[in-house]
């Protein structure tokens, strides 16, 4: 079974990036993955504050962009308290991990995003994730901390046992997902098709457009054979064209 990566995205400070060791591994998660963290890395405030978990801090892949970072992964949650006005599948922790143990025990790679201390993850972080998991947490004071909220979807991991997968996992088994990094080629491939048949207009609204179009292939759950298959359609669609051109 494949533990699910806990991706920091833009962390701030050393310490919650410890701390949010020492949670994953409380739990038996140990694969962290980093992205631009803001004072660099490694960080000596967050290897003081991990403790006994440096182990996870030692193995943690840095990476220059969220994209980047869940390239491998088959699915992606995204942890945040707010909608941002994203059409997703919102999940709570428990059904959050439920999902995950079922698809790791089926092979699949799990990717889970936490956003900076100040601001959350911004739309730019959620287009690309699948669903959102958000804590039922008081309205009126939303914020969780970085580690609080590793802390917690690392205990509902662990409190997921084996006996509490559910029977989607056996069609999960038989379903090749895209990897991240294979729909991002294919929003790349529809954004050229698109951009050259005028489709972007007005201007100033041609990358919100294009980040809805992101977040829906996100969305999807697609599988490798259909990716494929709209990569055909779009260059069946590009030939038929050049040809009627000629």
């Amino acid at each position: 079974m494949i533990a699910p990566c806990f991706i920091l995205v833009r962390p701030q400070m050393g310490e919650n990036i410890g701390a949010a060791a020492r949670g994953m591994l409380n739990f038996g998660l140990d694969r962290m993955r980093i992205v631009e963290p803001r004072d660099g890395w490694p960080n000596p405030k967050a290897a003081a504050m991990a403790s006994g978990a440096g182990r996870v801090l030692d193995n943690a892949g840095l990476f220059a962009s969220v994209t980047e970072a869940i390239a491998d992964c088959d699915f992606v949650f995204a942890t945040t308290a707010h909608s941002r006005e994203l059409v997703k599948q919102v999940v709570t922790p428990e059904r959050g991990m439920e999902m995950t143990r079922a698809m790791a025990a089926a092979g699949k790679r799990v990717g889970i995003l936490f956003g900076p201390e100040r601001t959350g993850l911004e739309n730019e972080d959620l287009a690309p994730a699948n669903a959102v998991i958000t804590v039922p947490v008081n309205p009126e004071f939303p914020s969780l901390n970085l580690a609080q909220c590793a802390l917690l979807l690392g205990y509902e991991w662990r409190r997921q046992t084996d006996h509490a997968i559910k029977p989607d996992a056996m069609w999960m088994g038989r379903t090749e997902f895209a990897a991240r990094v294979d729909v991002e080629k294919l929003g790349d491939h529809f954004e050229e098709r698109l951009e050259a048949a005028g489709f972007f207009f007005p201007p100033d609204k041609a990358e919100s457009m294009k980040l809805n179009l992101r977040n829906m292939w996100a969305r999807l759950g697609l599988t490798r054979a259909e990716v494929q298959t709209f990569h055909g359609m779009l260059r069946q669609i590009a030939y038929k064209l050049r040809k009627q051109g000629e």
